[in-house]
């Protein structure tokens, strides 16, 4: 094979085994309990910004397909938050301006936060209600985040995107869903 062709195989072999240990390494009671968060909440509000908000709009769109009110910050039908709601934060630093500002914003109007990210110890931990914690790295190199070979903080996107698909299938599954069913409310305009 050519340069490529290992390259491309060696590469494919390193991600999905970063992918493996991060994703291995997140308390699956801060999952059971996102996941309870998730389904007595009127409504669920995500924000982020860059890669982490594109993850994050996947995360609304697949959800939003098992019958959930999920919207993202920002978009032009963005309903009121309240205190029946649920606010998701991606943020690997936990110290991005947008969404910081946003959660101050909805604790300040009574909703629950729930924080997604790799520092435990960044400002969100004075605002949200608890973390779900994917200990890769971020910009911040703490000692105890799980090291990446790859770009800036692509672990922390790529981990947050295959989350959002693992809380979606324990929703399936616990709520005995009919995966021709989930077609009813994909998007049918295309």
């Amino acid at each position: 094979m050519g340069y490529y062709s290992d390259n491309y195989k060696d590469n494919k072999d390193l991600i999905l085994s970063e992918l493996d240990t991060a994703l291995s390494s997140i308390d699956p009671e801060s999952v059971e309990r996102l996941v309870q968060e998730i389904l007595s909440a009127k409504q669920v509000f995500v924000v982020g910004v860059g890669r982490v908000m594109l993850s994050l709009q996947a995360i609304v769109k697949r959800l939003s397909h098992l019958g959930i009110s999920i919207h993202y910050v920002g978009e032009i039908t963005e309903p009121a938050i309240t205190t029946e709601d649920l606010l998701i934060v991606g943020s690997g630093s936990g110290a991005t301006i947008f969404p910081l500002g946003i959660a101050k914003k909805a604790k300040e109007l009574g909703a629950r936060i729930v924080h997604i990210g790799s520092d435990a110890n960044g400002p969100m931990k004075d605002v949200a209600d608890f973390m779900v914690r994917i200990p890769v790295r971020t910009k911040n190199y703490l000692e105890d985040e799980i090291d990446s070979k790859q770009p800036m903080t692509s672990l922390f996107e790529q981990s947050l995107l295959i989350f959002g698909d693992i809380i979606a299938k324990m929703i399936i599954d616990e709520r005995n869903i009919d995966m021709k069913a989930l077609w009813r409310c994909h998007a049918n305009l295309e």
